[in-house]
Order: structure tokens, then sequence, then C-alpha cells
């Protein structure tokens, strides 16, 4: 309970808690009927106000300091007539894979209905989240509402706004307490419910709006006039009191009308999501016609073709009012049916009703780490009001995505801080706007699940705080500050800290070796830049207590790399150097002699015109720009990709390039060595992969292309797989690519293949989200035609390109081509029928023709296969695909190994035999045995036909 309001006090703060000053007149004597315990936001309104139905608004005017603007309202339509009273709307300018949140105070246990309120903008879209569950996407040119209904499971609900393109708008935002009204069925009893529909029928006025004054709860009822054929309307202005004193859910005027039919009346709502979701309907009937009596007017229900409720009977327990509540698991459509009963005198009616989407509560962040994080929020806010930084730390700080600097790993199913990299490092803007300056956070310690921190270059203050023994912490970056007093021993003794640099602190105590006990030690020889000044920042690496010969062995050689590689040789080169930033180097474990940066380097414009010789060597292009070949003053050459000045993908891709590549390493994707923006100049760096693409390989020009042996071409698939895969399972958010092909699959000097081009990629959508992508990206004959159709985004669309790319290693055709006869325009609709009918060695590529063990082949054949069905839902996920191309992989290795074997020995016998046994599978479909048969074909098939 401490805990909690702990967090509510410290919410205090919040940039977005300006709703509690309407919360003056929180008691009532009756506070089912009047607006004093609602929250309503006027995004941009120039002062509070109250409105003409007596609610109190507040403006958010004076919370903002960075990126944002206000404009006029200019969309008409009829969702205007909702009843909208601000003509603003909040613009937040922030990039893609944002988040912005109001906290809005809440009373946990109780119901609150929550609704947004977007002023149109053209072409913007983005999700909307209640916490960090998604209840809905804003994608519409007129005024749109999207509405919850949530249970508060603390003291504030966030009402959050998650980019997709760059920027987010919002015009009003309302919390309504649900006094007397249940939502909730036991079914679903933790959950977000998100409204589609809340529908009542009028006579006359198509455009009527239901709201408060007439409705307690401030729902907004939209009238529908719409008659379909075999319906009617039956209004009845006068309704009388309900019978048999019950309470009823909804206003007497939505009650006033009833679309009724003789026979049978259907209601359908279309535009679902495509996969299977829960849904719930509530549906009220009032008998308007009060000459009805029991058992008149009877009628059956039914909920997409279920029956689910027998001999309804409006007035058959003894009342003229009743309610009906289902809950149904459907796509696409909900189809409900009333159908007159036989004996039955009158057809059924119904006079309102409500969906709603169910979508699961998403575990929130680590309660005790949201207390410490808020704490450290508090603490830094102190001297850092106005720091760019905290633009998005509002919501929670993990989902739906990280705070700026805030990672985040899962614990036993909840997310817990493991990151916190506040440096301005790469970051610094010119105005040092990013600075942090006050004393060390003395709550940053109390976050015990934190593996890395990182505080370096800025200007804090004062002591380190000591440090838990229990604390998980593996590394720990507060060089280039301005701390001070002695290195506190709790830090220096962490049991799992394997790097530990405090260089450039001035005033920090030196610190004896000795102190350090297990840890090496090894002085940062003075590269800090700070002069003159016998207090140095020392480096810290985690090493093995024994072997001391072999690691101080190590050590040099360490350290002769680094010279080798980050000094300056001469006066006269200094200057093409970048400046090395927060590099930090640990002495390896017996097991792992490698060198890791934390960072990417930011490289001058003079200096990238220098490394490729003012960009001499063209060595390809593509649609972000030209790619040049250079060499590092360290000899490391490089392919340094520069943004044409007409190229159709912009700012957004290099951003989204250098964002998703700043957290991402495996050996199978192409590492990002760093980048320029400089002069309105966009600039990446990469290693030089000398083998090119697989595209060159395959089928390129004549100079690059160079034959590929089945072995290589198998190694080549598992590699790109694998780096889809990492993709696909990383750090729990989801990456998909959007662009796999065999041009963005390269190859190093060992053969070795690298996923690049990560320009279009995007995080995939979460749960709740219908994966609607408004812009389809993607290569002409690699694009996954129900994403094409249908814009849902998913992983299966990388799937179906992957397995383009596995026809193509088969083949060693292009996925499209217009010169070949019409029907081989495209290989995956030439290739499928050969496939079906077993008759792969009419498509194999002529050059590794009799050079494969036949079942490693038709693994890779089942697999494309698979992976380009036209539906998602039978395609298998990259970790299956990998599963199977290692098999494949196995399969070929143990046969050429076995063949090597019998040709070393001279045995013509059992070479002939082997070689009759290899032609002979090559004729045949692999049976199912010995061998461990493929399983993905089997596990992804579509149910038989009933």
């Amino acid at each position: 309970m401490m805990k909690e309001l702990n967090i509510w006090v410290l919410r205090l703060t919040d940039f977005f808690i300006l709703c509690l000053f309407i919360f003056t007149p929180l008691t009532s004597a009756d506070e089912g009927s009047n607006s004093s315990s609602f929250v309503s936001i006027a995004c941009c309104s120039e002062s509070n106000f109250i409105d003409s139905k007596n609610i109190s608004w507040v403006t958010d005017v004076n919370e903002f300091h960075n990126r944002l603007s206000c404009e006029n309202r200019t969309s008409v339509g009829v969702r205007v007539a909702i009843g909208n009273v601000n003509n603003k709307t909040r613009v937040f300018h922030v990039g893609p894979d944002q988040k912005r949140c109001y906290t809005l105070p809440s009373k946990k246990g109780q119901d609150y209905l929550i609704r947004g309120i977007f002023g149109g903008i053209w072409g913007l879209k983005f999700t909307v989240a209640v916490d960090v569950t998604t209840i809905g996407v804003v994608d519409s040119l007129d005024d749109y509402a999207v509405e919850g209904v949530v249970r508060a499971t603390k003291d504030y609900i966030n009402f959050c706004l998650v980019s997709d393109k760059g920027e987010l708008y919002i015009s009003e935002i309302h919390l309504r307490p649900l006094w007397n009204l249940t939502y909730y069925l036991e079914d679903f009893p933790s959950s977000v419910l998100q409204l589609l529909e809340r529908t009542s029928f009028d006579e006359d006025d198509a455009e009527k709006v239901i709201r408060y004054g007439v409705d307690p709860s401030d729902r907004i009822w939209l009238t529908n006039s719409t008659v379909d054929p075999g319906t009617y309307l039956i209004p009845e202005p006068n309704v009388v009191n309900v019978l048999g004193s019950r309470d009823v859910r909804v206003p007497i005027q939505v009650l006033k009308t009833a679309l009724a039919s003789s026979d049978r009346l259907v209601i359908l709502h279309n535009g679902l999501s495509s996969s299977n979701s829960h849904y719930l309907l509530f549906l009220y009937f009032y008998e308007v016609n009060h000459t009805v009596q029991a058992g008149e007017r009877v009628f059956d229900v039914y909920l997409n073709s279920e029956l689910r409720q027998s001999g309804f009977d409006v007035m058959g327990d003894g009342s003229n009012y009743r309610e009906l509540a289902l809950n149904v698991t459907a796509n696409w459509y909900l189809n409900l049916t009333l159908v007159k009963a036989s004996e039955s005198e009158n057809g059924p009616i119904c006079n309102a009703y409500e969906i709603l989407q169910v979508h699961q509560l998403v575990q929130e962040t680590d309660t005790d780490d949201v207390e410490v994080i808020l704490e450290v929020r508090s603490e830094l806010l102190e001297r850092n009001e106005k720091n760019e930084v905290w633009e998005g730390w509002t919501g929670d700080p993990c989902l739906p995505v990280p705070w700026n600097g805030i990672g985040c790993d899962t614990v036993n199913g909840v997310p817990v801080i493991t990151k916190l990299d506040l440096s301005s490092g790469i970051q610094r803007s010119p105005d040092e706007e990013r600075i942090l300056r006050g004393p060390f956070p003395k709550s940053i310690p109390k976050l015990t699940h934190l593996r890395f921190l990182n505080l370096s270059n800025n200007e804090f203050i004062g002591q380190i705080p000591e440090f838990l023994q229990s604390s998980l912490l593996i590394s720990v970056d507060l060089s280039h500050n301005k701390l001070s007093g002695p290195l506190p021993k709790s830090l220096t003794s962490l049991p799992n800290l394997a790097t530990l640099n405090y260089g450039c602190n001035p005033e920090l105590t030196e610190v004896s070796p000795s102190t350090f006990k297990a840890l090496k030690v090894t002085t940062d020889h003075g590269n800090c830049g700070v002069q003159e000044s016998s207090k140095r920042g020392i480096i810290i690496g985690a090493a093995a207590v024994s072997g001391s010969l072999l690691v101080t062995a190590v050590a040099g050689i360490i350290f002769f790399m680094w010279r080798k590689k980050f000094m300056p040789r001469g006066k006269s080169d200094k200057k093409l150097y970048p400046m090395a930033k927060n590099l930090i180097f640990s002495l390896p474990s017996m097991d792992d002699l490698v060198i890791k940066s934390i960072s990417i380097e930011t490289f001058t414009l003079d200096y990238l015109e220098a490394v490729t010789q003012s960009y001499k060597t063209l060595i390809g292009e593509g649609g972000f720009g030209s790619v040049y070949r250079g060499t590092l003053t360290d000899g490391q050459e490089v392919a340094v990709k520069v943004r044409s000045a007409t190229s159709t993908q912009g700012t957004r891709e290099f951003n989204n390039e250098l964002n998703l590549l700043s957290t991402i390493r495996h050996e199978n994707l192409v590492p990002l060595l760093g980048y320029c923006n400089e002069k309105d100049q966009e600039i990446l760096v990469y290693p030089f992969m000398s083998n090119g693409s697989l595209q060159d390989r395959l089928y390129g020009e004549a100079a690059k292309r160079k034959i590929l042996d089945w072995p290589t071409r198998l190694s080549i698939a598992l590699g790109a797989a694998r780096g889809l895969t990492h993709l696909h399972n990383f750090a729990g958010r989801c990456i998909i690519h959007r662009d796999v092909k065999s041009s963005n699959i390269l190859l190093d000097q060992s053969m070795c293949a690298k996923v690049a081009d990560f320009g279009f990629s995007k995080y995939a959508p979460q749960e709740g989200d219908s994966g609607a992508s408004l812009e389809v990206r993607g290569t002409a004959g690699y694009l996954d035609p129900e994403y094409y159709t249908t814009h849902h985004l998913s992983t299966k669309s990388d799937v179906f390109s992957f397995g383009v790319v596995l026809l193509e290693i088969v083949t060693g055709r292009e996925p499209l081509n217009i010169h070949r006869p019409r029907p081989e325009w495209s290989l995956v609709e030439w290739a499928k029928p050969y496939i079906r009918e077993s008759k792969i060695e009419e498509i194999v590529d002529p050059n590794i023709k009799g050079a494969y063990h036949a079942e490693a082949m038709w693994r890779v054949v089942e697999v494309a296969l698979s992976c380009i069905e036209p539906f998602s839902a039978y395609r298998p996920g990259m970790a299956d695909i990998v599963r199977e191309l290692e098999d494949s992989l196995i399969i070929e290795n143990n046969a050429s190994e076995y063949m090597r074997s019998i040709e070393s020995t001279g045995s013509n016998r059992f070479s002939s035999i082997m070689e009759r046994s290899i032609v002979m599978d090559r004729r045949i479909p692999p049976p199912s045995t010995p061998s461990e048969p493929s399983t993905i074909l089997t596990q992804m098939a579509p149910p038989e036909p009933r």
C-alpha cells in the first residue's frame, strides 16, 4: 500500500498530471448524477473552462516544452456530431516508435470509460493504449473517437498515443467513472474493452447524439435510422416506467424507438480483425407496444449462426425491459440474427446495442521498478526540467515502447528494467539540451534488475552512492562527469560486474589497484582529455583470478590493438580520425577473447570523404542512395551508404536503420559501424562485404557471378534464416524486416551470410493491434500476397520473402523476369507445379545438378513451398525453418564426408553403390525413413475439407 502511495506522490510531478486540478469537488452527494467526478482535458485550449453541460475542462497548454504544436481542427463530417467542445488539436512531433501519455487519476477497482477524441489530420496513423494494452488505431481524416472500458488496477491510468510514422495528435481526453454499470463478464476479468459500436434507433434524426445530460456516464449513443428491407422502426415517444423495479443500463431516451421485423432481424458488424478475437455484445430490449403481453413477442437469438438464446421473451419475466449479454470469438464480422419463434404473434425487436472487443490486459512493468524509476525521474527533474530526454518519459517505462534510454527484459512474465542509458554521448546537441546536471541520482542502485548503467558525458556532481551486493549490474559507465569523492567499495565488488568506466572525473579520488581485489585494473592513459590532473579515469574489466600471466599477456595484446586502432600516428593525419566515444574494453575470459564497443561511431563528413577518396569507388546503388567503398585509418574496409538528394527513402529510413542497429548485434546481421548526419548529409557506414550479395553470386553481373556449390548455398540460407530469427525474437519486441531478398543477403570474406538493409524494418504489431500497415513495403517478386491485399503485417511476411530466396538458391533464377516465357515470369508460380509433382530435378540450377544429396534438397524445397503458402497461417515460423535447414546441412555434410571417405579408400565397389543410390534418390521424393522426416509441411498444412 505504501509503495502505491509513493508512486502516486511521485506522479504529481508528471507532465500530464494537470487533470488533478479539477478534482477539488470530487466528493459529491450523488456521484452518479453529475460531472464532478469527470476528468476532461481540452488539448491546446487557452484556459480552463466549463461547458454548457456544466462539465469542467482543463487545458494542457502549460504542461509541454518541446517538439509539439497546436492546430485548428479542419475536419468536417458526421463524426463532428458527437458534440465535441474543443476546436484545437495537440500535435506531438516525435520519431517512429515513440509514445506520449496522459496520466489520469483513478480509484483502484473502479470501472471507467476512457475516451480520446482525435481531430483529423491528413495522413497520420498511430495506436492508442490504455496503460500498456492497445485498444485502437487512429487512421482517419475526420474527427475520430477511440473509447474503452477499463477497471483501474492502481490509482492512476495512462492514456497513451504510440507513433507509427512519427507524429501524434489528440483533441480531447475523457475519463468517466461507471458507477452503476458493469461491462465485465466472468470470462474476461483481466481485460480492457474497446468500444466498436454503440447504437440506438431513431425514426427522424440519423445524426442525433445522446450523451451526458441524458446518459449520466457520458456514453455517446449514435442513432441509426437506416431501415433494411424487411425491417421497420417502431416509435414510442412516451416510454412508461420500466416494470419490475429493475435497473436500466441505458437512458430512457435510447429506448423510445425499436428496430423491428415481422420475421427475422439481422444486425451485421463488418470490419473486424482477421484473427480470432473475443467480443462482447450487450443488447437492450423494451416493449414499445404496450398491448403486447408475455408470450406474444418471442424470438431466438443467433450469433454468427450459433443459437445463443432460445425462446427469448421481452415480457417473459414480468418486466417490459430486458437485457442480454453475449460473448463470442469471431473474425471479420459479427452477425446477430433474431428469428421469430413459431408460436409468437409478433416478430423480434431491438432498441439498442453495444459491441466491444476484448483485449487481454498486458502485464505492466514490475511495480518496484516503476516506483524506483519515477524516483530517479523526480531527482533528475530538480535540475533538468526542460531537458529533451523527458519527452518520452511518460506512461509505463517499458511498454508499449520503452522510454528513451530505458532497456527492458522479462522475468517470470513481468517486464523489468535492465538498462539505463542517460549518456548524452553521440546525441549531444549544439545547445547541450541533453546534458544532465545535478547530483548522482541516489535511487538508481535500487533498480534491482538493472544490468547496464551508462551516465557518461553529462555533468553529474557529488559522490557515487553505495550499491547493494545483490545488484545484477554487469556494465557501468560513469565517465566524463564531475563526480567527486571516493569510488564506493560496494560498487567495485559487485559480484557480476564485468566492466566499469569512471574516467574523466577530475575530482574523483584516485583508486589503488588493490581496492579491486579480483578485478584487473588498467588506466585509460589520459585519453579522456583532462589535462594537468593526477586523477585519471580507470577502466576495470573482469578477469579470472587464476592464470595471471596469461591475463597479463592478453591485456598487452588488447592495449596494443587499441593503440593501433584508435590512437593517431602523427600530427599530419590527426584530423582524419573520428572521436571514439563511449569505448569500454574489458579483459576477456578464457572462453571469449573478444573486444566489444558499446556505441556506434559518429564520423565527420570530412573524414568520410577522406576514407572514400571523395567517393571514388562506387560499389552499389539502391533506393536510399549510392554505396561507396572506403578504408578507415586503421585499415578496415567499409561500405559507405550516402543518401541521395532525390531518394524516395528519407530521414525516417535513416533513423530507422540507425536506431535498430544501435541495439541489435548478431553474427548474421550486418553491423552498423557508424554514421554521419552533417550538413544535410545522411550517411551510414558498414563493414565491407568482400563477396558481395547472394544475388550477385547467383545471377548478377557476369563480373560478380560465381558458381556456388550446394553446401555453400545451404550454409548461406541457414545463416540468413538465423539472422531473421534473431530479428523476430529480439528482446521480447519482434522486428519485421519487410524487405527480405537475395540482394539484401550479403557475404563476408568467409562466405558468412548477413542480412542487411533495415530501412523499412518495423516492430511487429502488439497484442490487440489489428496489424494493419498503412504503407506496404517490399520488392516485386518477394512481396507477400496476403500482406499486399490486406495490409496486415506479421513475421509471416518475412517468411514468404525468405521462401522466394530459398527458391532462388535452389534454381539460380531471379524471382521476377518478364523476358522469360509468360508462364515463367514469376519464379514462385513457375516452380510450384514442379515441386507438387515431385519433379524438382526440372527446377534445380544446372550448375549444381548431380552435386547434392536428394533428401537435403527435398527438405529445402519443402521448406520453400511451405513458406510461399498464400495464407500466412499455413506458413512456418523462422525458428522452424532454421531447424529444417540445420537438418538439411547435416545430411548434406554427412553425405559429402562419406563420399570423401570412400574415395580415399579407392573402393570402386562402394563408390558405385553410393552413386547408384544417390541417382535413385533424386528420381523420387525422399522417404520418411530411415532419417527423421521433414515436419514443416505436416505441421503447417491446412485441415482436410469436411
